[in-house]
């Protein structure tokens, strides 16, 4: 589970952290291309931030044993630094860095899961720019006029105080315009993808079949699951999408139909990320984790399946 990543920023402004599995689901529905539309890509991404929160809140409030006061003050106290450094503007990536390590440590010595430290930071850390386009147009226009105007090489700035001025504002500028949310996502892209994702898939994705994989399949356990991922998230998906439509609060997007939410409710049944982070909490004995994570396996790819025939029955044909 990530802390930066595709998520982007909602209506807040804020960074949203997201599970890597919806990029499977996207990717599903990108291979229809425009015959998807829009809305249904927001609705698929919107979805997925909001079951990656409920199961962050899950295993906070169903899987923390014990809380210890200390670690969590401490957590707390480095959540409204990381605030006010971003509202004061500190562009030092070593310093959010550094608050980052200490709220996730404070959080996880706490005995309250580490996964609620990413939900903490993503909501501090701005994704906007911290300056208007126009002021940054403006200011970066004058120290171009400035620069152009003289001769610049490359160590004319040493003894031109203008010069060294104008890059420095010019810096600013684009400092300024830069969101630091985005500035650590880049920052911690090569750890995520090189390190944390393979990380996790060899610590919590292997599993051991040490008989028949159909007759695991036909354990309650992995029935269990593979109900729960394919027809609870249909369920739930286009029941609370409904009832929330027929209430007045949301409207369908522009150009989605029923059919098409059904599908995209299929598409919802991937879910091996978190479904496989809560099994390993869940369950200690290790044949009933196998079990549990065969039908995790198994849910993701037929959901996976059913969603890419049904979005392919029910969108629009190419023109």
């Amino acid at each position: 589970y990530l802390i930066f990543n595709a998520g982007g920023p909602g209506q807040n402004g804020w960074g949203i952290p997201m599970a890597t599995d919806i990029a499977f689901a996207l990717g599903i529905l990108a291979l229809f291309g425009t015959r998807a539309p829009l809305g249904l890509k927001v609705f698929l991404t919107a979805l997925a931030i909001a079951d990656d929160l409920g199961a962050v809140l899950v295993i906070a409030f169903f899987y923390t044993e014990e809380v210890r006061l200390l670690p969590l003050v401490i957590a707390a106290g480095g959540l409204v630094v990381m605030s006010l450094a971003a509202q004061a503007r500190f562009r030092r990536v070593g310093l959010y860095a550094t608050l980052i390590l200490i709220v996730w440590l404070g959080v996880f010595a706490s005995g309250v899961h580490a996964t609620i430290a990413g939900i903490l930071l993503a909501l501090v850390v701005p994704v906007r720019a911290r300056i208007d386009p126009e002021d940054f147009f403006a200011a970066a226009e004058r120290s171009l006029k400035t620069l152009h105007a003289s001769e610049v090489t490359q160590d004319s700035m040493v003894d031109d105080d203008e010069q060294f001025t104008a890059l420095a504002d010019l810096t600013s500028s684009a400092w300024d315009m830069t969101p630091p949310g985005l500035i650590l996502e880049r920052y911690l892209h090569i750890g995520q993808a090189f390190i944390v994702l393979p990380l996790f898939a060899f610590f919590n994705a292997g599993v051991r079949i040490g008989g028949d994989v159909f007759d695991i399949l036909r354990s309650p356990v992995s029935l269990g699951v593979i109900v729960g991922l394919i027809l609870g998230k249909q369920i739930g998906v286009l029941l609370f999408s409904w009832l929330t439509i027929k209430s007045g609060k949301a409207e369908l997007p522009a150009g989605v139909t029923w059919a098409q939410m059904w599908g995209v409710s299929c598409l919802a049944g991937i879910g091996f990320t978190m479904s496989i982070f809560v099994d390993e909490l869940a369950f200690k004995d290790p044949a009933i984790i196998d079990e549990a994570k065969v039908g995790v396996l198994a849910a993701s790819l037929i959901a996976g399946i059913l969603g890419y025939v049904v979005l392919k029955m029910v969108l629009p044909k190419k023109t």
